[in-house]
């Protein structure tokens, strides 16, 4: 038995045909009847927009142990643009991680020095892992 659907998504309305399928001898049960809603059509509010997600916070280490910068999301380390010893602002861009084919600046969440790089160049890494240490 074909059953004739009309589904709207994103205010475009789509004619749908569906095959139903039951075992032999079982009787189907009877469609639900749609519930008519009392709001009238110019009331329509718009869909709702996905929340956007924060960005990652960096982890922070135990007293006197730095800001730690971590990898928003897995990649591998495309260029460090940092050395241990080297001065950076908050916002500086300090490394770049390859992830889907997109190049992603990893900035300093702090002002400060580097105190430890953790990665290298190539080096493949996950989510939440520590790159570098800035005190």
């Amino acid at each position: 038995m074909l059953r004739k659907f009309k589904i709207t998504v994103n205010n475009e309305i789509y004619e749908v045909e569906v095959e139903e399928i039951t075992e032999a001898g079982a009787t189907p049960a009877p469609a639900p009847q749609p519930v008519q809603t009392a709001k009238p059509a110019a009331e329509a509010k718009p869909a709702p927009q996905p929340a956007s997600q924060p960005a990652p916070q960096p982890a922070k280490t135990p007293a006197g142990g730095g800001q730690q910068v971590v990898a928003p999301l897995p990649g591998s380390v495309l260029n460090i643009l940092v050395n241990v010893g080297d001065k950076v602002t908050a916002g500086q861009t300090v490394l770049i991680l390859e992830a889907m084919k997109m190049e992603n600046e990893i900035a300093a969440p702090v002002s400060g020095t580097v105190t430890s790089l953790l990665v290298s160049k190539g080096q493949t890494v996950n989510t939440n892992e520590v790159l570098m240490t800035i005190e």
